[in-house]
């Protein structure tokens, strides 16, 4: 499965919850699949989907969930050991491993190559880690969001893009409609 097809499985366990997506493709992908106004789509910051969606989990009680790629966590992996030390049950990181920079052409990423984050997590100190192949993403990523429990997930799974526009919400719609989701 490439990024859209696991993101088209699991719209339906992502739609109730507020979910804050990766730059690029992902955010255009899951714009496509299911816009909605608990969606925040990063449009311009690579690497800070895991740390915006920490603090948003932090800040309120509503389960959030960070949908980020292997290229922009390890564009900022100082988020992990500040995920590590302020755990807090309402938030699930689900990196989506397909050993690429998707929105960049598909040029390979370390985690595609030596690097394996599933080990890094766990060394920086997150406790709950799983890695999971894409096929098998739907339950665990569904436990993980019931289980009240800090969760990281690694789901590996094919490079691969899909032509599709960019997103032309204005950002600030973007901004606005999930603040008052988030308010609700």
């Amino acid at each position: 499965m490439i990024r859209s097809e696991i993101l088209k499985e699991i719209a339906p366990i992502l739609n109730p919850h507020l979910v804050v997506c990766n730059i690029g493709l992902p955010s255009q992908e899951l714009h496509m699949i299911d816009d909605n106004p608990r969606n925040f789509y990063m449009l311009g910051t690579m690497g800070l989907s895991s740390s915006i969606g920490f603090g948003l989990a932090l800040a309120q009680d509503k389960p959030v969930i960070s949908i980020d790629g292997d290229g922009s966590v390890l564009t900022n992996l100082g988020t992990l050991p500040t995920i590590a030390n302020n755990a807090t049950g309402n938030y699930t990181l689900l990196i989506i491993d397909n050993g690429s920079y998707g929105s960049t052409g598909d040029q390979p990423t370390y985690a595609g190559m030596k690097t394996n984050l599933t080990d890094v997590a766990r060394a920086c100190g997150c406790e709950n880690v799983v890695e999971v192949q894409d096929k098998d993403l739907g339950p665990v990523l569904q436990e993980a969001v019931d289980s009240n429990q800090m969760t990281i997930i690694v789901c590996k799974c094919d490079s691969g893009n899909i032509k599709l526009p960019v997103i032309t919400m204005d950002p600030v719609v973007i901004r606005h409609r999930f603040m008052e989701a988030v308010a609700e």
